[in-house]
């Protein structure tokens, strides 16, 4: 999707909150976008359209989109907390104008969150070996029911469907 039909669905208050939160660290931009656009790359690379969905590829996504985050303006910021504290108000920000339903919405925050303190522990590796890492991680994700579980799961990647991912 092009950020151009991304910004024609957004009402003119959330295209304000979006602009607001891009002044606040200009410089974080475009290392976000990267992040956001090699996210995709990747996950259409290993899971093909299964990523849109909210299967395992889903949570896989959306911590992997949380890492590359903390990873590209960790390189600006050389500091872990600022670039786990704009992870998540991007991902938090993009959750909250995403419509979904609320134990879709609850699920992607969660795996956001899980995402960033991987993130804490993989900060020197490079691309090849989180994607591996994270990979691991995927297959040992807990399938929940209601947003009640998804608390139990305090560690781990959570998902909401089956979906056969293979191509």
């Amino acid at each position: 999707m092009s950020i151009r039909s991304l910004l024609k669905r957004l009402s003119f208050r959330q295209i304000l909150k979006v602009t607001g939160i891009m002044f606040q660290n200009p410089l974080l931009v475009y290392p976000t976008l990267k992040a956001t656009r090699r996210t995709m790359i990747i996950c259409d690379l290993h899971y093909g359209k299964a990523h849109h969905k909210n299967g395992k590829a889903n949570a896989f996504r959306h911590a992997l989109w949380n890492i590359l985050i903390c990873h590209t303006t960790f390189r600006v910021t050389k500091n872990k907390e600022k670039s786990v504290s704009w992870a998540q108000k991007i991902t938090d920000l993009h959750e909250k104008l995403a419509p979904n339903k609320p134990i879709e919405t609850a699920m992607d925050l969660h795996n956001n969150e899980i995402g960033r303190k991987y993130f804490l522990d993989l900060t020197t590796y490079f691309e090849e070996e989180i994607i591996t890492f994270l990979k691991e991680n995927t297959q040992k994700a807990k399938k929940v029911t209601d947003s009640k579980e998804i608390l139990d799961h305090k560690d781990k990647l959570v998902y909401l469907l089956e979906i056969d991912t293979r191509s």
